[in-house]
């Protein structure tokens, strides 16, 4: 994962444990994967408004 290692994820595993706190990284965790899930509808709207004005010129050009 990104080249890291065992030993070199271990540790940032600690720090954010020391920053945050044991009980805050469920609630990090959450926030994480929302944001993640927007990202990806966004990218799929975004998508989509790409291919709409492709799809309307075939259409047109299949007439």
């Amino acid at each position: 994962m990104f080249g890291l290692g065992g030993q070199e994820l271990l540790l940032i595993l600690l720090i954010i444990v020391l920053l945050f706190g044991a009980n805050k990284l469920p609630e990090l965790a959450k926030g994480l994967g929302k944001g993640m899930k927007e990202f990806k509808k966004a990218q799929n709207e975004m998508e989509e408004e790409f291919r709409k004005p492709s799809d309307e010129t075939s259409k047109k050009e299949k007439s």
